[in-house]
C-alpha cells in the first residue's frame, strides 16, 4: 500500500465511522417509533375489544393512565404521517397501527443489516490500515 492508498483508506474508514454513527442514531429513532406505534396499537386494540360501558385504562405517557368508559362511538383519530391525522373506525385504526409497526420492524431489520455490513467493512479496513502501519515500522 503506497502513501496515497493509505490516506484514501484512512479517509474511507472515517467516512464509514460517520455513516455508522448516523445509522445508529437512525436506529434509535426507529426503535422509539416502534415502541410508540406498538403502544398505540395495544391501546386501540383494547378499545376495539371493549364493550360499551366498560371502563379501561388509557396510557397517557410516562407510566400514567387515565380511566375511560367505552361509549358507542367507535372512532379514533390516527396520525398517518407528515402531521396529518384522519378519523378511522377503531378496528381499522388498530389494524393500521399493527401494519405501521410491521413496517417499522422491517426498516429496523434492514438498517441493522446495513449497520452490520458497514461495521464489518470498517473493521476489515481498520485491520488493513493497522497492518500497513506495522509493516512500515519494521
Amino acid at each position: 500500500m503506497n502513501d496515497d492508498e493509505l490516506r484514501q483508506a484512512m479517509t474511507t474508514l472515517e467516512t464509514l465511522k460517520m455513516q455508522l454513527d448516523a445509522m445508529t442514531q437512525q436506529l434509535k429513532f426507529f426503535q422509539l417509533s416502534l415502541e410508540e406505534t406498538l403502544r398505540a396499537h395495544s391501546t386501540l386494540d383494547a378499545f376495539a375489544k371493549a364493550k360499551e360501558g366498560e371502563e379501561i385504562l388509557v396510557p397517557a405517557g410516562a407510566s400514567s393512565f387515565v380511566k375511560a368508559t367505552i361509549t358507542s362511538e367507535r372512532k379514533a383519530i390516527v396520525g398517518i404521517g407528515n402531521k396529518v391525522s384522519i378519523d378511522m373506525d377503531i378496528e381499522d385504526a388498530a389494524a393500521y397501527m399493527k401494519s405501521s409497526a410491521e413496517e417499522v420492524q422491517e426498516a429496523i431489520k434492514k438498517l441493522s443489516e446495513a449497520i452490520n455490513e458497514t461495521d464489518s467493512r470498517a473493521r476489515s479496513l481498520a485491520v488493513s490500515i493497522q497492518s500497513e502501519y506495522e509493516r512500515r515500522q519494521k
